[in-house]
């Protein structure tokens, strides 16, 4: 044959450009979602597993383990109650505890959630490969009407060093009670993790007692405002983070912690409670990649159908071929290569859909959830269009090997 195979699949190919179109676009939906699914939930688990490091027991009142990491790591949900501040003492003050960080939720700032800790929480708090926190600008607080904001919170804000703000009560998007007389000053704003600490705002706890003074059962103080001048001492705290002086000695402290008589208390490894999560969801994991994998194969049988069906009418071409000197064999790659042309376009557009698609919504997934949508790597793309061509492939062998069986005299014959 004089004109090469991959000229004649491309003519082919625009020559039937509507269903080439419609086939192709089927297997970009199928690998769209493939691919999505996928990166999703690669994305999800790579985030909540770099969250945390080097923390060995996160530490709160009685209640579920994983609902004790999400809203105290993650400032997901709300917590079921709080542990006293003479607890947390007895924990930082245990021979086997190295340090201990105390952290108060219950406020927020126009939607992002407000941290109460110690000046301890950016030495220890650790996150991906024990990287430790550190401040784009700035420093860290030191007095009651400072604090330190995360990255996202002070770009989409707008906030800078020296802009003041007042927080509110509750962890709601809209608050309906303003601690408004008691200012911050924004004295730092940290890098960018990656974590929900880009979402969150820091400050001392003495603030956090000192903007609830006055306070009856959560609701504000009817008239002036009450002298806090005093030194100020929580009375309770939502959870500790801790670290052991030695691994070894982290699941005994556990269970002196589990089993203390004061207080109600639950004491959890971070590792273990995400385990527990994956467990969770593992089987919603595994039917939305089953249903991905059924979509993509679904889109993949278009080919088998759209080269099946247009046999009959390419009869007089094959015949054509033949009469020039194309080969059997040459009838039977010619299909075969317009059958893996549609599969790798139609997974070269899934993949590049895919990659745009989450440019625009990775923002807004970050902003709003805190999670890292990197998912699979190019390595992994290449793998599955390599696998989707050569399965496209494969669907159009069956209709190949008809096409090649045509007698010569099959489609230039005049059927009456």
């Amino acid at each position: 044959m004089r004109a090469p195979l991959l000229t004649l699949a491309w003519k082919s190919l625009v020559n039937r450009s509507l269903s080439a179109g419609l086939t192709i676009l089927a297997i970009t939906l199928s690998v769209t979602l493939f691919l999505g699914v996928e990166k999703i939930r690669t994305g999800v688990r790579d985030s909540f597993n770099s969250t945390i490091s080097d923390t060995d027991l996160i530490v709160g009142a009685r209640g579920g383990a994983l609902n004790l990491l999400l809203y105290s790591v993650f400032r997901l949900g709300d917590p079921t109650a709080n542990m006293s501040w003479d607890s947390y003492l007895l924990i930082a003050s245990a021979p086997d505890v190295d340090w201990a960080v105390p952290i108060s939720l219950g406020d927020s700032h126009r939607g992002y959630r407000v941290v109460g800790t110690t000046p301890d929480y950016f030495r220890h708090y650790k996150y991906g490969r024990s990287r430790p926190l550190v401040l784009a600008t700035g420093r860290t607080f030191q007095g009651r009407h400072e604090v330190v904001l995360g990255a996202d919170v002070a770009r989409r804000l707008n906030y800078g060093i020296g802009d003041r703000i007042a927080l509110s009560h509750g962890i709601g998007d809209v608050s309906f009670a303003e601690h408004s007389g008691y200012e911050f000053a924004v004295v730092g704003i940290l890098a960018r993790t990656g974590t929900p600490v880009d979402r969150s705002l820091h400050v001392s706890l003495e603030s956090i007692k000192a903007i609830h003074v006055g306070w009856d059962s959560g609701a504000p103080p009817r008239t002036g405002t009450a002298n806090i001048s005093a030194p100020l001492t929580p009375d309770s705290i939502t959870a500790v983070l801790v670290g052991a002086t030695s691994p070894i000695r982290v699941l005994s402290l556990r269970r002196q912690i589990n089993t203390y008589g004061g207080e109600a208390l639950s004491a959890v490894m971070p590792g273990v409670a995400l385990s527990q999560l994956w467990e969770v969801i593992g089987a919603a994991e595994t039917a939305f990649t089953a249903i991905s994998c059924l979509v993509v194969a679904v889109g993949l049988s278009g080919i088998l159908t759209a080269l099946s069906s247009g046999l009959n009418e390419r009869r007089r071409e094959m015949a054509v071929l033949r009469a020039a000197g194309a080969r059997p064999r040459d009838i039977f790659a010619l299909l075969i290569l317009e059958a893996a042309s549609i599969a790798a376009a139609g997974a070269i557009i899934g993949i590049l859909v895919t990659r745009i698609g989450f440019v625009a919504v990775s923002e807004i997934v970050r902003t709003r959830f805190g999670l890292e949508l990197g998912g699979t790597t190019g390595l992994s793309e290449l793998l599955l269009l390599v696998l989707v061509t050569l399965a496209g492939a494969a669907l159009g062998a069956w209709p190949a090997w008809r096409a090649q069986r045509n007698a010569l005299a099959d489609g230039l014959s005049i059927r009456l």
